[in-house]
């Protein structure tokens, strides 16, 4: 047997540690699936490996995969395959995860036709509490959908493929969205997805809602015989209501799904903790599902513990209240340490070469993709150095900036935010509004608000950049101008779209004055404003 090499070459072994099957679980456009046994564990895994496109070798895929089997490996949760292992094969990366038995709800629904109530809405509310997690970590599943959702025989929801579940890279940093470079499935993703590419917990929740939806009618919210007809209907077209095509279903259930698809984010529910708890009254009379689930004779450790928890919180397992606005952490605010609340003990001693190698370590570290190691790396010498020097010490404002930077390469957008908020409200106060990397850290910030589903104050902030920008550099500059284009698709993707037609058209017509009818900005605009196959803003 041959050692690192990737299957389908004749080889049954990988990293002389795990035997791999003759044919692969799964295959998908990003990835496949094998399965595999850890000969030094003694113990079932699964084998996940990037497929490159037209099998050419792509290193922006690899260092991207890496990145994001690593920061998806630090979401730890019953309903998530816990990662094992990483490596390279052959050049292709791939990762070791635990092995999942069980029926995918797509291959459930395909059998049952529609699902019991109690049981879809049970289905649902596990994951809620998946993406509840993810979301607080910065997560984004991005793919969510009936064939990414195992039901076990215990009766365990897990949720599969969080590999797409990272968002925009630091260089990307200036632009909130990528149009056409969101991964997804059409059937599932929501129409700001389609319009803008921008994805957010909103987007997941919309994913969710498309899913119940389809476990208690057994079909799709929109099919169409392309993949740009089901996108024009998720852009454009109302969703059949439950309660019409199935009138059992209760209709506080079948409100429940008419939120989830609402087409504005800001109309559906405000966080998967409050979808969960709104779901879980229904989650009742769940019958024996013969052949799915184990008989109810055979013991589960899962349902054990969850029996002794329930009892330990007593009526509170049962649901989660919706978090109140001052519960909710402020991603501007929250997590930051401010000079008032520095303690004594943040007044250790600390050289300007300290400061130097504390860098120079975190970037080594972020370079190979070990983010949270060196956001710690960071986070200490800013403490010490802030102290030491004060906060807008040239030293300590690039400590800050690289704190922030790591945190947003990392995907931890929610504790990235306050970091690039206070950052610029420092700068302003010490060099004047107009500070160069003050606009910069606003434009970071209103970035990370954007990305963890808070666009009303990302577009405030984007708002309030452009008017010191257009004074700044004047209203024909570069700069203000791509910023309307951001703050155009940001519109758009918030379900604002008749102001983010008159943003976007305005910017056209600046955009050719300026530069031209060839610039390629025109382009961009024009497709953008079309949307899916002919659709756009109306």
């Amino acid at each position: 047997m041959t050692a690192d090499r990737p299957p389908g070459s004749g080889t049954t072994l990988l990293a002389d540690r795990y035997e791999l099957k003759h044919l692969p679980l799964a295959r998908g456009g990003m990835g496949e699936v094998w399965e595999g046994h850890d000969v030094r564990l003694d113990r079932e895994v699964a084998v996940k490996f990037i497929r490159f496109p037209d099998g050419e070798h792509d290193e922006e895929m690899v260092r991207r995969f890496v990145r994001e089997s690593r920061i998806t490996a630090r979401l730890q949760h019953p309903g998530v395959p816990a990662v094992f292992d990483a490596g390279t094969s052959g050049g292709r990366p791939y990762l070791v995860m635990q092995r999942i038995h069980g029926m995918s709800v797509a291959d459930l629904v395909a059998e049952q036709d529609r699902l019991p109530v109690g049981w879809a809405a049970a289905i649902a509310a596990q994951v809620c509490s998946v993406l509840t997690a993810a979301h607080r970590a910065s997560l984004v599943h991005r793919d969510l959908k009936p064939t990414n959702l195992m039901l076990e025989p215990d009766g365990t929801v897990k949720v599969l493929d969080f590999g797409l579940a990272v968002a925009l890279e630091q260089s990307d940093a200036s632009r909130i969205t990528r149009t056409g470079m969101t991964p997804g499935t059409p059937a599932y993703m929501a129409p700001e997805q389609l319009l803008t590419g921008l994805s957010t917990p909103q987007s997941d929740l919309y994913a969710l809602g498309c899913t119940l939806h389809e476990m208690l009618t057994g079909a799709k919210v929109f099919s169409g015989s392309t993949p740009f007809a089901v996108m024009t209907k998720q852009v454009g077209e109302e969703p059949s209501d439950v309660e019409a095509l199935r009138p059992e279903v209760p209709s506080g259930l079948c409100r429940i799904v008419s939120r989830l698809l609402a087409k504005s984010p800001a109309d559906r529910p405000a966080h998967a903790e409050e979808v969960y708890g709104a779901l879980m009254p229904f989650a009742m009379d769940l019958g024996h599902i013969h052949g799915v689930l184990d008989p109810p004779s055979i013991p589960s450790p899962a349902r054990m513990q969850a029996a002794v928890l329930a009892r330990v919180f007593g009526g509170a397992a049962r649901g989660v209240p919706a978090p109140s606005a001052a519960a909710a952490p402020d991603p501007a605010t929250a997590d930051t340490p401010s000079p008032s609340s520095r303690t004594p003990s943040d007044a250790v001693y600390i050289r300007r070469s300290d400061v130097e190698n504390a860098r120079s370590e975190a970037a080594a570290l972020a370079t190979a993709s070990r983010y949270r190691q060196a956001a710690d790396v960071l986070a200490a010498a800013v403490r010490a150095a802030r102290a030491a020097f004060g906060d807008t010490d040239t030293d300590v404002v690039r400590l800050r900036m690289d704190w922030a930077n790591v945190l947003f390469e990392g995907g931890d957008f929610l504790a990235a935010a306050p970091v690039y908020g206070e950052l610029a409200a420092d700068l302003a106060r010490e060099s004047g509004p107009d500070d160069s990397l003050a606009f910069r850290s606003r434009l970071q910030n209103a970035t990370c608000l954007a990305l963890t589903g808070d666009s009303p104050r990302a577009l405030e902030t984007l708002a309030r950049l452009l008017a010191d920008e257009e004074r700044v550099y004047g209203r024909d500059d570069h700069r203000p101008l791509e910023l309307r284009r951001q703050i155009g698709l940001l519109e758009l993707g918030a379900g604002r779209r008749d102001r983010a037609e008159r943003t976007l058209r305005a910017l056209a017509d600046d955009v050719r004055r300026v530069y031209g009818p060839g610039h390629p900005t025109l382009a961009q605009i024009d497709e953008v404003l079309a949307g899916p196959a002919g659709t756009g803003p109306t």
